[in-house]
């Protein structure tokens, strides 16, 4: 694709899925706030524009990189089904287990790096919005959204419109979103410090991957299932008007 100045980030990242490396090395929001453009973001961030965009332009010359974002070309009851199988089972698996490596460094090293507690707590808060979030995903959300993929009759939901609970998925995005944002200052952008351990490292290290895989998953929900799934409620609602 053509970067420039006005592509949103959300976009450029459906278009290229590797560019989300690109603006996570750069703090810019590609998944609460993927509809801003790219001059929004840079002059937000204090990036210059120019340099930038003709960064990202290298990043996405002709052979540098053969990704594709197949989530944009799925239906609404594949991408539920890929967002389950694919970041929810990752979270479900990678929450305790750094919680364990949590618990460990501070055993080890709490006394000489007491920011650890800090962190600690911030990453349980992140754990305790995403695992009920992704319950409410697994147990309410999808499977209405599967029934609207696949009915061909009026839907109607105990809900009303599935905005409502579409509205409180974005606004617990944006709560973890913040969340992240704290733990990612809290570690210094997980760079562990010079008297680390190896499980120090693989701690911080997974936990700077959490944050990038929750990016790319809210960016999947807020930027492409979600409009989707509004666009298609209206289409069926407008199908069946007598």
């Amino acid at each position: 694709m053509k970067i420039d100045q006005s592509t949103t980030l959300a976009d450029a990242v459906d278009a290229c899925p590797s560019l989300a490396r690109e603006f996570e090395r750069r703090g810019l929001d590609y998944c609460c706030n993927g509809q801003r453009t790219l001059a929004a973001a840079c002059d937000e961030a204090g990036l210059d524009r120019e340099v930038v965009v003709a960064e990202l332009e290298d990043a996405v010359r002709p052979g540098a990189t053969s990704d594709h974002a197949d989530w944009t070309a799925m239906s609404a009851d594949a991408l539920v089904d890929h967002l389950e199988a694919t970041h929810h089972r990752y979270l479900w698996t990678e929450l305790p287990r750094v919680t364990v490596l949590l618990h460990k460094i501070i055993g080890v090293h709490g006394a000489r790096h007491p920011e650890l507690r800090d962190i600690a707590v911030c990453f349980a808060q992140i754990r305790a919005d995403l695992e009920p979030h992704m319950l409410k995903e697994e147990r309410v959300l999808f499977p209405m959204i599967r029934e609207l993929a696949t009915s061909s009759g009026p839907a109607e939901f105990h809900c009303g419109s599935l905005r409502n609970p579409i509205s409180v998925m974005l606004r617990e995005h944006d709560d973890v979103g913040r969340l992240l944002a704290t733990l990612h200052h809290l570690t210094n952008g997980y760079t562990e410090p010079t008297d680390g351990c190896a499980t120090y490292m693989a701690c911080f290290a997974a936990m700077a991957a959490i944050e990038a895989d929750t990016h790319l998953h809210i960016h999947k929900e807020n930027n492409v299932l979600f409009p989707l799934v509004v666009r298609m409620e209206a289409e069926r609602a407008a199908q069946h008007i007598v």
